[in-house]
């Protein structure tokens, strides 16, 4: 579950709110074992996937770097070559 979770700092643009709540969702998820909680357990799961987002945003925003922000697609590309490298069948 947590190998969904992408780095949300110093991208160019900005991590959205919705990749932020999918991280904490992810989080919430992992923590939890539950990838769709019962419904007993759907207000206490909302509310954690909510405030683990808020702490994020809180956390991203507090953060500062010298670094030149980051190719949304460049690292895209370079995970995708990690993955085929990781995952190749031999032949």
């Amino acid at each position: 579950m947590c190998r969904n979770i992408k780095t949300l700092f110093n991208f160019e643009p900005p991590a959205s709110d919705a990749e932020i709540r999918a991280a904490a969702l992810q989080f919430v998820r992992k923590l939890s074992g539950f990838n769709k909680p019962s419904q007993a357990n759907q207000q206490a799961f909302d509310r954690a996937v909510e405030e683990v987002a808020a702490s994020a945003r809180v956390l991203l925003a507090s953060l500062s770097t010298t670094a030149q922000p980051r190719d949304r697609e460049i690292e895209a590309e370079k995970a995708r070559e990690r993955s085929r490298l990781r995952f190749r069948r031999e032949a």
